[in-house]
């Protein structure tokens, strides 16, 4: 669409200069100096041709040095085309030509992004065809036009900047939202997938439990207690979970420790690699406890990523002497950090 609009306004601006470079050259009178007119007329075009052009199929701002060509169009194109004319032949309807002519190079330099550049093109004019036709001879015969093209076309290069970046935050937030969504799915789909998981192993179980009308041995028991806890572990520290971190918190269990995970978000922004690394940690660190409570969190910390604390079987939460395991796992590697 950027590229439509920006051809057909390209063959507009080419069009309107060769329409009033045609005007220039329809005489009804013979200039006093043809040459000189004629020089005027080529100038002006190729200075039109370069603005609209140069560099255009890159960017939409004009380089520097063709706005400082236009400016210096919008000063000497009058004075040529005056002093080309006897006095009584400058308001000749092809002496005039040059009003709207550099009423749109300037309206050029506006839609190129040189406003500064536009509106001195049009001061220029302005300044140099009153001087030699007089303000309100200027103003009959198209000065009011050039000047109304100008602000219009700042007005809508305005209304289309801001246009323009108002779609690109929308698209913006539209793509967050997508993102969102999509990680809404995944993360929806991956607690449905743990649950099932969980219940793929808790289910048999329970359904002996129901079946013996809660009449276990002491190893249905043990086993209904490690399914009861996996099924914990999976509802509430899934990102921290592996096969061997699920060996590692069943064996312990099994040994007569109890295991609690907090999965808080503290893997959040690490790479899967590394979280890798952090769970075969993890479960090395689980294979060396033998007894007491053990409690596993993950929490939001710019440093460390996991923490997992050992305490005795009787002691108080209080009581500092009662902790037998503190190990905390960063969330950079070593060799990252250094």
């Amino acid at each position: 669409m950027r590229r439509t609009v920006r051809t057909v306004a390209t063959l507009l601006a080419l069009g309107f200069a060769l329409y009033f470079a045609a005007r220039a050259l329809w005489w009804i009178e013979t200039p006093a100096h043809p040459a000189l007119m004629l020089l005027s007329i080529a100038a002006y075009l190729a200075i039109v041709i370069v603005a609209v052009l140069v560099d255009a199929a890159h960017r939409v701002t004009m380089p520097l040095w063709a706005g400082i060509l236009a400016m210096i169009a919008g000063f000497a194109i009058p004075g040529m085309v005056s002093f080309a004319l006897e006095p009584h032949d400058r308001t000749a309807p092809f002496a005039t030509w040059y009003i709207g002519a550099l009423g749109l190079l300037a309206v050029v330099c506006i839609v190129r992004r040189r406003f500064v550049i536009g509106w001195v093109v049009l001061g220029e004019l302005a300044l140099a065809a009153s001087s030699f036709l007089g303000v309100f001879v200027a103003l009959e015969l198209g000065l009011v036009g050039s000047t109304m093209w100008v602000v219009v076309a700042q007005m809508l290069v305005l209304f289309w900047d801001r246009a323009i970046a108002d779609t690109e935050r929308l698209a913006g937030i539209q793509r967050a939202v997508s993102a969102w969504h999509a990680t809404q799915q995944v993360r929806q789909r991956e607690r449905r997938l743990r649950t099932q998981y969980a219940l793929a192993v808790a289910g048999p179980v329970l359904s002996r439990t129901v079946a013996a009308h809660g009449i276990l041995t002491d190893a249905e028991r043990l086993d209904a207690r490690l399914a009861e806890g996996r099924l914990r572990d999976e509802l509430r520290g899934a990102s921290l979970l592996n096969e061997a971190v699920r060996t590692a918190i069943e064996a312990a269990r099994r040994r007569g420790v109890a295991v609690t995970v907090f999965d808080e978000g503290g893997l959040d922004g690490v790479d899967e690699k590394r979280r890798g690394e952090i769970r075969d940690e993890l479960a090395g660190v689980l294979t060396g406890v033998d007894e007491g409570r053990v409690i596993i969190r993950a929490a939001h910390d710019p440093n460390v990523a996991v923490t997992v604390v050992g305490r005795a079987a009787g002691g108080n939460t209080a009581d500092e002497d009662s902790v037998l395991l503190w190990h905390e796992i960063p969330r950079a590697a070593a060799s990252a950090r250094e």
